[in-house]
């Protein structure tokens, strides 16, 4: 881009970092000529984010997500990496290790604020421990907080105070995490910069490294959210997004079930309870979202004749978009207890001790496992 254009050669969006550019509106970065009065300049894509709530289809390959993150392993740096409790196993980046080498971790958990308020921290804080161990991620700390409360906060900056020493800050995530918020308290916290980055429930929001200065001439920088289409986030409309992100404490349901039934999550999942005797059920999900219990006999034939209408969100246009389901089948030992976890919408925690078949029907490609109970 140049001079001529009104729009310096290089110049980026204050809001996701992208370099900005007046000639493809369906590409990243585009900005129109009218919006070139701005300041800070924004891209449209930012802009509508802020100003109407939109969301937009403009990503960037995941190739370019991963070269991006690459680069921290080449560098002497302070990763944070966040990641949503909600979801702790669709946002964790598995990898991450492999790509950040031997600079220090920090795990900063966000959404502390969607669990029920009698739990217990200090085994939340060693479940997540285990987990992070194993997958192989080492973390020279782990934070508990909420962007949305701005709890745990104060802790993330004192850390950040304690290990940065003369390096930069790195923060990485997957789309959707609260990673944005996170940087815009740092910048007021740690930087003289007025404009704060583009906030959004939609996925994807920082499109490139966004290079935040501090005081001592280091950055903290912001990484694009890495895009899992595992993540049930990732495939549904913006109008379903809202019901199944929830935005305020979870009320478990408990349901007691008897062997042979079964219960739809609007026309989302599927989950049927084939063994284990009469035992209760703890499900963990978006209360917007509407669980119907049938006997499993009946529930192909419900699916089949209500999805989309009494059973949704999605309507039946949206569940069309979707993949074909899949049935994924699970033994819970006896004696234990495990959660099911389905990425992006929520767990089912199984409260019995005797053991339990059950299986779980889900769009295709959507991660769903068996895992030591969050709760």
């Amino acid at each position: 881009m140049t001079e001529q254009s009104g729009l310096t050669a290089g110049a980026k969006c204050s809001g996701c970092g992208i370099t900005l550019q007046m000639d493809a509106p369906e590409l990243p970065g585009y900005l129109p000529a009218q919006a070139l009065e701005r300041t800070p300049l924004v891209c449209q894509r930012c802009f509508r984010i802020r100003n109407y709530n939109e969301s937009s289809t403009v990503t960037v390959d995941q190739s370019e997500f991963l070269r991006l993150l690459s680069e921290v392993g080449t560098k002497d740096a302070l990763v944070i990496h966040i990641v949503d409790l909600f979801d702790f196993q669709g946002s964790v980046i598995s990898g991450l290790q492999r790509f950040v080498g031997n600079n220090p971790v920090i795990l900063a958990v966000n959404k502390i604020d969607l669990l029920p308020k009698v739990t217990n921290w200090n085994k939340l804080r060693n479940w997540v421990q285990k987990e992070a161990k194993e997958i192989g991620l080492k973390t020279e700390e782990i934070i508990l907080c909420s962007a949305k409360q701005n709890t745990g906060f104060e802790r993330i900056l004192e850390v950040v105070g304690e290990m940065r020493g003369n390096r930069d800050v790195y923060v990485v995530g997957a789309t959707n995490v609260g990673k944005s918020t996170l940087i815009n308290r740092l910048i007021s916290d740690y930087s003289d910069l007025e404009e704060e980055l583009t906030t959004s429930r939609y996925p994807g929001t920082t499109l490139d490294t966004v290079n935040i200065p501090l005081d001592d001439g280091h950055f903290i920088i912001d990484t694009p959210g890495i895009v899992y289409e595992s993540r049930y986030t990732e495939l549904v409309t913006k109008q379903d997004l809202a019901a199944i992100m929830p935005d305020k404490p979870l009320k478990p349901m408990v349901y007691q079930l008897n062997e042979g039934q079964t219960l739809f999550f609007g026309a989302m999942a599927r989950f049927d309870y084939l063994e284990g005797g009469r035992q209760s059920f703890t499900c963990f999900i978006n209360n917007n979202l509407k669980i119907h219990r049938t006997k499993l006999e009946r529930a192909d034939d419900l699916f089949a004749d209500h999805a989309g209408v009494m059973l949704a969100p999605p309507t039946k246009e949206h569940l069309a978009d979707l993949p074909e389901w899949t049935r994924h089948e699970f033994r819970v030992p006896r004696g234990s207890q495990y959660d099911l976890f389905i990425s992006g919408l929520g767990w089912i925690k199984v409260n019995g001790s005797t053991g339990a078949l059950a299986a779980i029907h889900l769009p295709k490609g959507v991660k769903v496992m068996m895992r030591p109970s969050l709760i």
